[in-house]
């Protein structure tokens, strides 16, 4: 496989019609390996890829030979030292947080987390355990990012700019709205194809409403108390990834094809004179606290991208 320097700008993986660049921010490692996985099902990488060139704490390389589609995750190496706010550990598959698309979300298992335990229960450990690196393999069950051809012919769309004087914003979610909506075709139901349907943007026109404010249509995590329960997070502000639609909301059967659905539906409102605004917090996400796992940032550099306490806690 050929690997050549690439660029550190954009972040994420961006295909260009010819390869793909690869750039990922982390001030604290000493390794990133890029791994490749051939399928949603796979237990282990296919190829891994050491990445050698770093521009401002970025670490890049450019792939021509990987495509739209390519399944990807990172493993990261550096110190593994709670107490100081480093929880770096090689072992672990991680997602890009700059990924368009996050095909496989975690599988909940131990191995999810940078220390020794024996169950995925949220339940305080003590800081010894914590302290323990954990030497065990993630690949199985850890979270996979896809490359995604963002290509798109937007035209003259662009933001509507209504006044907020004259703003009316209707707060929804999308599956909710959809999912027994009986002028939606079934298939369609609860999904971003659903809600840029015709009945919904007249059922919004009726009523005068000028935006949509939509719950959270990123990536999220169940958490694993929820998963514990055997119940699963309706509202989604577990976040995993901001820049990747939520799978849930892709057509059965055109997962791949969710960030192409998600453009569609927002230029459909658009001409439809609707604004889109999305309901989107910073202040967690699905690692949890101190005692979370590691699935995405945390692994990747987790003082850089998280604010700690003063103890080096999130």
């Amino acid at each position: 496989m050929r690997i050549l320097p690439g660029k550190p700008y954009p972040l994420g993986a961006t295909w260009d019609g010819m390869g793909v660049n690869f750039a990922i921010y982390s001030e604290g490692a000493t390794r990133v390996e890029l791994c490749f996985f051939p399928t949603l099902q796979s237990t282990k990488e296919s190829h891994r890829i050491q990445i050698i060139e770093r521009t401002d704490q970025v670490w890049h390389c450019y792939i021509p030979d990987a495509r739209p589609g390519q399944l990807y995750g990172y493993r990261l190496d550096g110190p593994y030292s709670p107490k100081s706010g480093h929880r770096f550990n090689f072992y672990k598959v991680l997602s890009d947080p700059h990924a368009k698309l996050i095909s496989r979300p975690p599988i909940w298992h131990p191995s999810l987390f940078s220390y020794k335990r024996s169950d995925i229960d949220i339940r305080f450990v003590s800081e010894e355990e914590i302290l323990q690196i954990d030497p065990r393999d993630n690949a199985q069950y850890a979270p996979l990012s896809e490359v995604v051809d963002t290509s798109f012919t937007w035209g003259n769309d662009t933001q509507l700019g209504i006044p907020w004087s004259e703003t009316i914003i209707y707060e929804v979610h999308v599956k909710n709205f959809t999912a027994k909506h009986p002028e939606i075709p079934d298939d369609l139901r609860g999904t971003f194809a659903g809600f840029g349907k015709e009945p919904v943007i007249r059922h919004l026109k009726e009523l005068g409403v000028t935006a949509v404010e939509l719950l959270p249509v990123h990536q999220h995590v169940d958490s694993q108390r929820l998963f514990s329960l055997g119940l699963t997070d309706y509202w989604g502000y577990n976040t995993l990834s901001y820049f990747a639609p939520d799978i849930r909301f892709a057509r059965k059967g055109y997962l791949s094809e969710v960030v192409r659905d998600f453009k569609i539906m927002v230029k459909t409102l658009h001409n439809a004179g609707i604004e889109v605004i999305l309901d989107v917090v910073y202040n967690h996400t699905c690692e949890d606290a101190y005692f979370g796992p590691n699935l995405s940032f945390r692994g990747i550099d987790n003082d850089r991208y998280y604010r700690l306490k003063p103890e080096n806690q999130i």
